[in-house]
């Protein structure tokens, strides 16, 4: 199995407030698209239940769900929430990024 992803506090208690708000369980999904400025996106969404195949890790009892062809691109990755001047937004430290760009949103392999 590939390494597991992890939710920083941080972001579990953001996306608690969020699902709260929402009247949604808290499950953030995790997945990756073609494009943005260096190859790939990640992209979040709240989830209603995990699907099948996912990959789940649980922070402070809120979910983080990924399917297996995302995983295997975020595989060892942190995800984290960051307040700045710049404005709020999670960000994912992937170790598997060989590049990426200024918006934090953007990778490449």
């Amino acid at each position: 199995m590939a390494e597991t992803l992890t939710l920083t506090p941080a972001a579990a208690k953001r996306v608690s407030w969020i699902a709260e708000k929402q009247s949604k369980p808290a499950i953030l999904r995790l997945s990756v698209e073609g494009g943005g400025c260096s190859g790939f996106q990640y992209k979040f969404d709240l989830a209603d239940a995990p699907d099948g195949e996912d990959s789940i890790s649980e922070t402070a009892g809120v979910k983080l769900v990924v399917d297996p062809v995302s995983l295997d691109l975020v595989s060892g990755s942190v995800v984290d929430f960051v307040e700045s001047l710049g404005g709020a937004a999670f960000r994912v430290e992937n170790p598997q990024a060989a590049a990426g760009c200024g918006c934090g949103s953007s990778f490449g392999i």
